[in-house]
């Protein structure tokens, strides 16, 4: 059945937590009948929210208590250890005893990724996991990995990476081969690190539609439908291009305040404007999957509004009906034994 699954959320999360979480949640249920929503969180809190927003709770929004938070100052691993009973705790405790199909969080990266990779362990073949999100290009958009999970990152675990990343690609965004592409500091054979070097080699004799080394402004070019990198070039490379569109955004505005004829040329263009502000709003692309885990988990922006949030968990539905984990095992195994042979 179209968009039919259990979505556990980390309601008290993110900067906002319940008061973002719930409208959301209600928002995505109002356009989706088989669809059900878990709440996990202070009990109390989430029922005087719901109240306030005159939101009903019924058998497709219901609440699962947990008495604890994960702040997002919190050690990732004290996190884990200290409060078994948090909201994403028990969130994931619901994918884990097969409660739920998905848990979205807007929480502590570190923590979240810390305690999904603890209860729901790696898949087998895959030694580490990977935060995987949409950046807008030209006229579509790439899929991007790792985003900040992994540091340091061998030549094994970019292939895995690709692998991943392309099975994701093709699944919910229902693009056949997708092309994938090695982030370099040029396309020439002889640059890169030792690590880019040799996943480069694993990637070229793998049955991927690999296309080779990609630069940074190939992510934007619809050059590449799936970019892989690890986690420091690729968190680096995310909150810089966020960095950029804040200041683009920040000139066009100083600029359409200087004087009479460009405040006039302003409202002229403002149509223009809100549809530029709209193609590059991060809030559009918000959720980032955390790949390579026997259940699914999307984190949110810690700041993400209501849309933002309810277009995390539409990712997490479209990955529960596209049954991305089993897909992603079906096609590291062959991969990994035959490069193993």
């Amino acid at each position: 059945m179209p968009d039919s699954a259990v979505i556990a959320l980390d309601a008290m999360g993110g900067d906002f937590g319940p008061e973002v979480v719930i409208p959301a949640a209600a928002k995505v249920l109002s356009g989706k009948g088989a669809l059900r929503i878990i709440l996990v969180g202070d009990e109390e809190r989430l029922r005087a929210c719901a109240d306030k927003h005159r939101i009903p709770l019924d058998d497709r929004l219901t609440i699962q208590h947990a008495s604890e938070v994960v702040e997002m100052h919190d050690e990732p691993a004290l996190a884990m250890r200290k409060k078994k009973d948090s909201s994403m705790r028990v969130a994931i405790n619901q994918v884990h005893d097969g409660v739920a199909d998905a848990v979205v969080s807007a929480g502590n990266t570190g923590a979240l990724m810390a305690t999904a990779k603890f209860v729901l362990k790696t898949l087998p073949g895959i030694d580490r996991p990977a935060i995987c999100t949409t950046i807008p290009s030209k006229d579509s958009h790439t899929q991007m990995l790792d985003l900040g999970a992994n540091v340091d990152c061998t030549a094994e675990h970019l292939f895995q990476f690709a692998v991943m990343g392309s099975v994701l690609t093709e699944a919910i965004d229902n693009l056949p081969n997708p092309r994938v592409g090695l982030l370099n500091i040029g396309s020439e054979a002889m640059k890169g690190n030792a690590q880019v070097k040799a996943a480069d080699e694993y990637l070229a004799d793998a049955p991927l539609n690999y296309i080779g080394f990609v630069e940074g402004d190939d992510i934007y070019s619809d050059k590449v439908d799936v970019v892989v990198c690890d986690g420091f070039v690729g968190n680096i490379s995310l909150k810089t291009a966020e960095g950029v569109a804040r200041l683009i955004s920040y000139y066009m505005k100083q600029e359409f305040k200087q004087g009479l004829y460009n405040r006039l040329a302003g409202l002229i263009a403002l149509p223009v404007l809100n549809a530029f502000r709209k193609r590059i709003d991060p809030n559009a692309y918000n959720g980032a999957s955390l790949l390579g885990l026997k259940g699914i988990v999307v984190k949110s922006h810690g700041g993400a509004d209501v849309n933002a949030y309810a277009n995390a968990i539409e990712i997490a539905v479209l990955e529960v009906n596209k049954s991305v984990p089993q897909q992603i095992q079906e096609h590291i195994q062959p991969l990994l034994e035959r490069q193993s042979a």
